[in-house]
């Protein structure tokens, strides 16, 4: 193809694009040999170009999408890369334009997607993607991934995407000015956490709480919910072990529901990063926001410490509530040998050391070159290896795309008549209808 068709090709693909106790779904396919570590395989030369659709569009994301896109562009010179990122936190408009676009015989060349039931409970299910067993012998990562993720992109035996960081959602943003001004010491409780609020509300602030649109509201919720649950019986809320409809997850939702009370009103109307950025000016005091954020106040030149600081979210310390973003080969890529040059990138040391630096991610291998990552990552490293982990509801790893939908639905009615008791009795209907859940009694399904 021709540079002039080449560049056609590209705008007119620009013009049409405008969601634990880690459980096995199999057990990946082991390595019989040591791997090929040579560089990528000699592309055919129809191989001209790769469409990746991703929501990384905005502060640290795009960026750290851009450093790897960079990388990718000296391995691959003669592959012109279409960035088909589509704007919306958490993906949310993003995976509604996939779906269209899956429906109608048209996926791009790999999209983004995360690690989990997000992954396994839909696109698999589906028949919409090829297994990656190639790539992770031809390249050694099975080596190099930690052996905690890789079931969660496993069935029988086949491993189907290739995540490409680590991410923390339980994270407690906070402005130390405003907590040292009020001599507020970091909380570390759910009571703690209040009582800040309410000093901070007795001082002068009207919302001490940062939140955006609806999607870091059930990020918000996922974190309560841990913090009073604690990590086992959290975890067994996925397995449909623990009654939904229960004391526990009652005392969890009244809990939410108080915090909620502390929220800024024009949350609906605001991004993540817009709620991110009230604490740094000073109209908020807390955000609690996955560790993408950093890579925010990267971007726009915040301090740590100074403009910014951060704790796990009040009674979760000890525990990391992760995710992981990763991409896939689908079933007729339009340009597969390109979208395998670019999985390759993505699963490599190289891409993974330019793309999480800047994102505000750890790498998904353990080899990373520990230097290049700041204070921040670099504890939350460390929090990775030594926490008790459980996956994330809101970005992919604990529901699959069903029931995180009908618990968004549920919490979308909880905002607009704030009654507890049917939220709750719409949660286990929820879990009855798309998750593990049998007669909402928390019986785990066979």
């Amino acid at each position: 193809m021709n540079l002039r068709r080449r560049l056609a090709s590209t705008l007119l693909a620009a013009a049409l694009l405008a969601p634990l106790v880690l459980t096995a779904c199999g057990t990946p396919v082991m390595l019989s040999q040591q791997p090929d570590l040579n560089g990528p395989t000699p592309l055919p030369p129809d191989a001209d170009q790769v469409e990746v659709f991703s929501w990384w569009t905005g502060g640290g994301e795009a960026a750290g999408l851009d450093a790897m896109i960079a990388v990718f562009n000296r391995k691959y010179p003669d592959i012109i890369f279409i960035n088909a990122a589509v704007a919306g936190g958490a993906g949310t408009n993003a995976r509604a334009v996939l779906s269209t676009r899956l429906q109608s015989g048209n996926p791009p060349d790999s999209w983004q997607g995360h690690a989990g039931q997000e992954l396994i409970g839909t696109y698999v299910k589906a028949g919409q993607l090829e297994p990656l067993n190639f790539l992770y012998e031809k390249n050694g990562w099975l080596w190099v991934m930690p052996k905690n993720l890789i079931p969660l992109i496993s069935q029988d035996g086949k491993i189907y995407c290739v995540p490409v960081n680590i991410h923390r959602s339980n994270v407690l943003w906070y402005n130390p000015a405003i907590l040292e001004k009020y001599n507020i010491p970091v909380p570390k409780t759910m009571d703690d956490w209040f009582a800040a609020m309410d000093a901070l509300k007795a001082a002068g602030m009207k919302y001490p709480l940062a939140l955006g649109e609806q999607w870091t509201v059930m990020h918000l919720m996922e974190t309560v919910l841990l913090s009073v649950l604690g990590h086992e019986q959290y975890a067994r809320l996925w397995t449909g072990e623990l009654d939904w409809e229960g004391d526990e997850v009652r005392v969890a939702l009244e809990l939410f529901s108080k915090l909620l009370t502390y929220a800024n009103s024009d949350a609906p109307s605001l991004s993540w990063q817009d709620a991110s950025q009230l604490v740094t000016n000073g109209d908020a005091a807390f955000n609690v926001m996955g560790d993408w954020a950093e890579g925010y106040y990267k971007e726009l030149k915040m301090t740590p410490h100074q403009d910014f600081g951060w704790t796990p979210v009040p009674g979760t310390a000890g525990t990391f509530q992760f995710l992981s973003d990763s991409f896939v080969l689908p079933v007729e890529a339009p340009h597969r040998e390109a979208a395998i040059a670019w999985l390759t990138l993505a699963g490599s040391k190289e891409g993974q050391d330019a793309f999480n630096p800047v994102k505000g991610s750890i790498p998904a291998r353990n080899d990373a070159d520990r230097s290049l990552y700041d204070e921040y990552l670099q504890s939350a490293m460390n929090d990775w290896i030594t926490n008790k982990i459980v996956g994330s509801l809101t970005h992919g790893v604990v529901a699959n795309d069903s029931w995180k939908t009908d618990i968004n639905t549920a919490l979308g009615l909880f905002l607009a008549n704030k009654d507890i008791a049917v939220f709750q009795r719409e949660l286990g209907r929820a879990c009855m209808t798309s998750g593990p859940c049998v007669q909402g009694k928390g019986q785990h399904a066979h």
